[in-house]
C-alpha cells in the first residue's frame, strides 16, 4: 500500500506528475476533485452546489510564488472571482493561501496583498478565508491575520489539529474574536512539531472543536471523518448550541453523500472548490489524506 508519506512526495514531482498526465482518464478523474483550470468552471461547480443548499469557498489553486509581479496577479484574479461570485449571485467566500501572495517574498509584501483583497471582499460584503500551510508558515500566517484583524471583521483564519501548538493559538485567536476553521492538517510535518499518531490528532481535533462552539463566534468544522462529525452534534446538541451557530466544511468531490445527508440533517455545510493549473500538489494531498480517493482514482483510470 502506497503511503501517505509518499504521495506527499510524490506531490512535488514535475516528472511523476507528467506520467499520470499522459493518461486520458487520469485527466477526467481530477475533475472530481478539482472544478477545472478556469474560472468559469469554478462557477459552474459553485452554482450546482448552491442548489443543493450547499455554500462554496473559491481557492485559485497555487502556491510558493516567488515573484512580487506574480503575487500582483493572484491579486487581480482574487478580485476577479469576488467580482464574479457577486454578479453571478453565488452563496460563496474565497480562500487564499499566504505564499500565491508573497509570504516567501516578505511579510510587508503578503499584508498588503492580502488586505487588497480582504478590503475588496468587504465592498462586497464578502469573506476572506487566510488557509494554513505547513508548519514552517505557521507563525508568519498568524502575524499576517493578526494585523488585518485589527482592521477587518470579514477575515478569518485556518489552524490545524494535528500541529502541537494549535491549543494555545485557538486560546489567543478566540480572544480577537477570530473566526476560525478547524481541520487536521494535510502537510508531511515532523514529530517535533506535530502528533504523528491518528488517534492523538482525532483526540486534539476534538478538544479543539469543544473550545471552538461555546465561544459565540461562528465556525467551520472541517472534516470528513464521521468520527470527528458525531461528537460534534453531540456537543452540540448538549450544549444547545444550533446548527446555525456553526458550518461543517468538506472538500469538492470528498463525500459527496455526508455533505448532502448534513444538509438534509439541518446543518449548515461549505464546500471548499480548487481551480487552476496547479492542481497538481492539491490533487495528490487530497490522495494521501484518504485511502478512498486512490481507489476511485485507481477504479477510474483503468476502467475498460
Amino acid at each position: 500500500m502506497v503511503t501517505k508519506s509518499a504521495f506527499l512526495y510524490l506531490s512535488k514531482s514535475e516528472r511523476f506528475k507528467k506520467f499520470l498526465t499522459r493518461f486520458r482518464s487520469f485527466n477526467n478523474v481530477t475533475r472530481r476533485f478539482v472544478a477545472g483550470e478556469d474560472l468559469a468552471d469554478a462557477v459552474e461547480a459553485i452554482r450546482q452546489l448552491n442548489r443543493q443548499e450547499i455554500s462554496a469557498s473559491f481557492d485559485h489553486l497555487g502556491e510558493s510564488i516567488n515573484s512580487e509581479a506574480e503575487t500582483r496577479q493572484e491579486v487581480d484574479e482574487y478580485i476577479r472571482v469576488l467580482e464574479s461570485i457577486n454578479s453571478n449571485k453565488l452563496d460563496s467566500n474565497v480562500s487564499v493561501k499566504l505564499t500565491q501572495l508573497g509570504l516567501d517574498v516578505s511579510q510587508e509584501l503578503c499584508y498588503s496583498n492580502t488586505r487588497a483583497i480582504v478590503e475588496a471582499a468587504l465592498g462586497y460584503d464578502n469573506f476572506v478565508r487566510i488557509d494554513m500551510e505547513d508548519s514552517t508558515k505557521t507563525e508568519a500566517t498568524l502575524q499576517v491575520f493578526k494585523r488585518l484583524r485589527r482592521e477587518f471583521e470579514n477575515v478569518g483564519i485556518v489552524v490545524q489539529a494535528y500541529l502541537y501548538r494549535t491549543e494555545k493559538d485557538v486560546e489567543e485567536l478566540l480572544k480577537i474574536g477570530a473566526r476560525i476553521r478547524l481541520c487536521k492538517g494535510a502537510y508531511k510535518e515532523p514529530p517535533e512539531v506535530a502528533f504523528p499518531k491518528k488517534a492523538d490528532v482525532d483526540e486534539n481535533y476534538v478538544k479543539l472543536m469543544r473550545m471552538l462552539l461555546p465561544s459565540g463566534i461562528y465556525h467551520g468544522i472541517a472534516t470528513h471523518d464521521q468520527k470527528m462529525i458525531e461528537p460534534t452534534r453531540q456537543f452540540a446538541k448538549d450544549q444547545g448550541i444550533g446548527p446555525d451557530k456553526f458550518e461543517f466544511q468538506m472538500l469538492y468531490g470528498i463525500r459527496r453523500d455526508l455533505q448532502q445527508k448534513l444538509v438534509k440533517d439541518g446543518y449548515r455545510m461549505r464546500v471548499y472548490v480548487p481551480y487552476g493549473r496547479y492542481w497538481y500538489p492539491y490533487f495528490m494531498r487530497r490522495l494521501a489524506e484518504r485511502p478512498a480517493n486512490l481507489w476511485f482514482v485507481l477504479r477510474n483510470m483503468f476502467r475498460g
